[in-house]
């Protein structure tokens, strides 16, 4: 049974891991790779990725992506949204600071950013839009 706006909404706002896709290309499958992502019901979702990578190519040739969300447990439920990359703009050590406190405890987080900014180079952050929604729980 697909979940009604508000629920999918609130689903999408919680701090789960995603999984991000993208068209690769011609003779390619798509794309897909682990996420962290943030999102407050309503808005558009924000993601940042290494300025250069292949994901960072890939998102700025398609001009869309997909983001897949599940959680599997006592409930069985996923959503899933596609849209349009609507702004990009460079990284930051607050936007890996914001992301990192949001999936990680408090005392790993200085160490975390720490090692992010050394370690992963110069990031763009993505917003999307999402467009079309896809969702279910089939938790009973």
């Amino acid at each position: 049974m697909p979940l009604p706006e508000r629920e999918r909404q609130e689903f999408l706002a919680e701090p789960h891991v995603a999984a991000l896709s993208v068209a690769a290309g011609p003779d390619r499958a798509p794309l897909v790779v682990p996420i962290w992502y943030q999102y407050e019901p309503g808005g558009d979702i924000w993601f940042h990725t290494q300025v250069g990578s292949r994901k960072a190519k890939l998102i700025d040739a398609a001009g869309r992506v997909s983001l897949m969300i599940d959680e599997a447990g006592a409930r069985v439920r996923y959503v899933s949204v596609e849209g349009p990359v609507v702004r990009t703009e460079p990284g930051s050590a607050e936007v890996v600071r914001t992301m990192t406190a949001r999936y990680l405890p408090p005392e790993r987080v200085d160490a975390y950013v720490e090692f992010a900014l050394a370690e992963h180079g110069e990031q763009v952050v993505y917003h999307v839009r999402p467009e079309r929604w896809l969702s279910a729980d089939m938790s009973g």
